[in-house]
């Protein structure tokens, strides 16, 4: 009898703690939702400054020079941005491949760094109007004749981590994935040390943004050792990230890229850091 009852309240003990578990689980649940869904502007506007994350590795939207400072086109940009409304922007630099969580979790109130529109994501969070047009191309060394995709053939590709490169290649596997060695890149945490491989030919391939891309090799010892080939994977935009709730804060972004863009200083910022205009999405208005 005594057995019996020690096993009763043994099973009663376990299904209280699950049952808390469960309403804890539950709770957190509850409150990520509502922080995704809370709009945060006056809040922002009241603190007076915003938290951008980025991988500051990502030439020429958000890197460090030599010296350690915090140089780049989205740098620019955003501090441009948030200028208009009195607030000043902080960047934290994030572990990429986190990036959605740590917006999600309120660690960071932007993501901001070359940061492409797909749908996959816009299924997570908001994005501001597209300010960037990008694609995805493949960097070769010209000494290996690798002109086309087909030319991976048997050849290691490198692919960033969380990447829209990593996603189009999953997503479209005949153009690309197919082709090389084990039907599986090499991932890395950054494009500095994708490239890095690439000159030592551990990689011969690097699936990379154009934006990424063309400022590299342009600034590289020796520009010409290097190919990039467009292949068949189409266009994309870059635009800010943000939680669904953020509402005015996209608003105000949105019409502060138009008044940018108006007054002549957006086209100031894409001259300083690419030498055309070409790539803006954001015309003047007439």
């Amino acid at each position: 009898m005594k057995k019996k009852i020690f096993t009763i309240i043994a099973l009663l003990a376990c299904f209280v703690t699950i049952l808390s578990g469960c309403q804890s689980s539950t709770s957190n649940k509850s409150v990520a939702q509502q922080a995704n869904t809370t709009d945060t502007w006056s809040n922002i506007k009241k603190r007076g400054r915003v938290i951008i994350g980025l991988d500051d590795t990502f030439v020429p939207m958000g890197f460090r020079k030599k010296n350690g400072q915090l140089v780049g086109y989205d740098i620019d940009l955003a501090k441009a941005v948030f200028k208009q409304y009195g607030i000043k922007a902080d960047f934290q630099p994030i572990d990429w491949n986190m990036k959605e969580t740590e917006l999600r979790n309120r660690t960071i109130d932007l993501i901001w760094n070359g940061y492409t529109i797909t749908p996959a994501r816009q299924k997570q969070i908001a994005f501001s109007r597209p300010y960037m047009a990008n694609r995805q191309i493949l960097v070769t060394k010209k000494k290996n004749n690798i002109n086309s995709f087909a030319g991976m053939q048997g050849k290691t590709l490198g692919v960033q981590t969380s990447s829209s490169g990593a996603s189009l290649l999953d997503e479209h596997p005949k153009m690309l994935k197919d082709y090389i060695k084990n039907q599986s890149p090499v991932m890395y945490d950054s494009f500095n040390n994708a490239l890095m491989d690439l000159d030592a030919n551990r990689i011969q391939g690097l699936l990379i943004d154009s934006v990424y891309a063309g400022y590299y090799i342009k600034h590289e010892k020796d520009p010409d050792s290097y190919q990039m080939t467009t292949g068949g994977f189409d266009g994309e935009d870059f635009a800010v990230g943000m939680r669904k709730g953020d509402k005015t804060m996209k608003k105000k972004i949105d019409a502060a890229f138009q008044k940018l863009s108006n007054d002549g200083q957006l086209e100031k910022i894409n001259e300083k850091w690419f030498g055309t205009n070409d790539n803006s999405l954001v015309k003047p208005e007439k």
